[in-house]
């Protein structure tokens, strides 16, 4: 059975980010300190992917294609790459591997406490997002699997402390983020239009 090539082309997109800011922050164009630059953007990078996903639902009820579920697990997985990177980053570049510093970090930057809970969900998400969690779990798969909006809100909350003194970007993702919840509420979703036609029936002659 061949791989479906929009696999192949999620992970090739998933991948051109992260490579071409580790390159940008190698030759110094990230600015006069890549490092941090590259923790902000491997963070918002987890929170657009993480968008992405909860769109895949309302993109399968409205195509009624059912491949955007599996796109769905696979960018679940990239939120997960990507916030590795992000804490790997935070590690050397903030704290410079001194772990000492973590708790000096912790007591002037709350927010980092906000990152780590969203993390560790989505740690939680990402262990069990294989089809033999999901028989296993059962019915408490789905339950365990609506933390992503926790993680939702958690970035969202993690992001606005980190920029509240500019929050022109924060409230673009913040306004995607709410409709797109929106959109998970029964009540609405039962709304959402599907633009795949059924087939006209034929009308045979008598």
């Amino acid at each position: 059975m061949r791989y479906p090539f929009w696999r192949i082309g999620v992970f090739l997109a998933a991948c051109v980010a992260p490579v071409w800011w580790v390159y940008q922050a190698w030759l110094f164009a990230l600015g006069p300190d890549p490092g941090k630059t590259l923790v902000d953007l491997f963070g918002l990078g987890t929170l657009v992917l993480l968008l992405i996903t909860l769109a895949m639902t309302p993109l399968q009820k409205l195509s009624g294609w059912p491949g955007w579920i599996a796109v769905r697990r696979q960018l679940g997985l990239w939120c997960f790459a990507y916030v590795v990177l992000h804490l790997s980053a935070y590690a050397v570049f903030i704290l410079g591997l001194d772990w000492s510093q973590l708790g000096v970090e912790l007591a002037k930057r709350p927010y980092i406490i906000v990152g780590s809970l969203a993390f560790l969900c989505l740690l939680a998400l990402a262990v069990t997002s294989n089809r033999y969690s999901q028989r296993r779990l059962g019915v408490r798969w789905k339950k365990l699997h609506r933390l992503v909006y926790v993680v939702v809100g958690l970035g969202l909350l993690h992001m606005f402390w980190i920029v509240r003194a500019d929050l022109k970007e924060w409230a673009i993702y913040a306004v995607i983020g709410v409709v797109l919840l929106s959109l998970r509420i029964p009540s609405i979703a039962r709304r959402i239009p599907r633009l795949k036609r059924s087939k006209s029936p034929v009308v045979t002659k008598a």
